[in-house]
């Protein structure tokens, strides 16, 4: 799918994206987040990872937009995320490691 991002047209498929983000480890939490498979990245960083430009040239929102389009779940800065005093030891240690979830006892 033809994207803007930067005033540059990009052709990106959500393959593409799962391919290009795969093994970026993703950084704190700021702002606005983009879920690909199961980690949770910053907005920025997902557009500098798959455009190869400064974070300086775009801005988050473009970047959100681009991967609703393609069917990402993103989240903006005012959404909640779940509690760290709610999560049992458990569960926290598996939201660190981006994959929050019902786990099942080996």
């Amino acid at each position: 799918m033809r994207c803007v991002i930067a005033r540059f047209p990009f052709e990106l498929t959500k393959n593409g994206v799962l391919e290009t983000m795969k093994g970026v480890k993703p950084e704190p939490l700021t702002g606005e987040t983009v879920i690909i498979g199961r980690r949770e990245y910053p907005a920025k960083q997902v557009g500098a990872v798959i455009t190869r430009q400064d974070r300086r040239d775009f801005s988050a929102g473009e970047v959100v937009r681009a991967m609703t389009r393609l069917g990402f779940t993103c989240r903006t800065a005012e959404e909640p995320r779940a509690a760290a005093a709610d999560l049992s030891p458990v569960e926290r240690a598996s939201a660190l490691l981006g994959t929050y979830g019902t786990s099942t006892a080996v």
